[in-house]
């Protein structure tokens, strides 16, 4: 059970470390509660670790070697630089994201929630009704599951 909940832009979240693998991640956490895979084969292998009980997920990617890649989390108790931001408005979130030097995002409605996307540490931020609801970040990985510089 992770005992730390900061997130780390491009490195990871509390404990959990991008490019680490399975057995290393159970370890840290424990067993997921639920688990999917998806696969075509040849470019895709991606198998995502529910922990709904700890308020996040895991997405592991790689072909030859699947490793932690991303992260997504709506656990209230999460900092980013220090600062718990689920459920702060959009407003607040984007000035915070911006006093942080990260000024360059993209904005997509989805069907139920709005999208900010920072490339820099490739985080999303996902609102709901004005709220921030939940939000992912992670890293590019390699068939072998070496993390990509961006």
């Amino acid at each position: 059970m992770l005992s730390k909940f900061e997130i780390k832009p491009n490195k990871g979240y509390g404990q959990i470390e991008f490019g680490m693998d399975m057995d290393k991640l159970a370890e840290i956490v424990g067993e997921p509660e639920e688990i999917m895979s998806f696969d075509d084969e040849e470019e895709l292998s991606i198998v995502v670790l529910h922990y709904w009980e700890q308020g996040f997920t895991v997405f592991m990617d790689g072909i030859t070697r699947q490793v932690v890649a991303g992260i997504e989390l709506d656990n209230p108790d999460s900092t980013l630089y220090g600062k718990k931001l689920i459920g702060e408005t959009e407003d607040v979130v984007i000035a915070f994201m911006e006093s942080k030097g990260h000024t360059k995002y993209e904005i997509e409605m989805e069907e139920k929630d709005k999208r900010y996307s920072f490339d820099e540490g490739m985080i999303d931020f996902f609102f709901v009704e004005g709220k921030l609801e939940y939000m992912n970040f992670g890293v590019l990985v390699d068939e072998e599951g070496n993390i990509e510089t961006v």
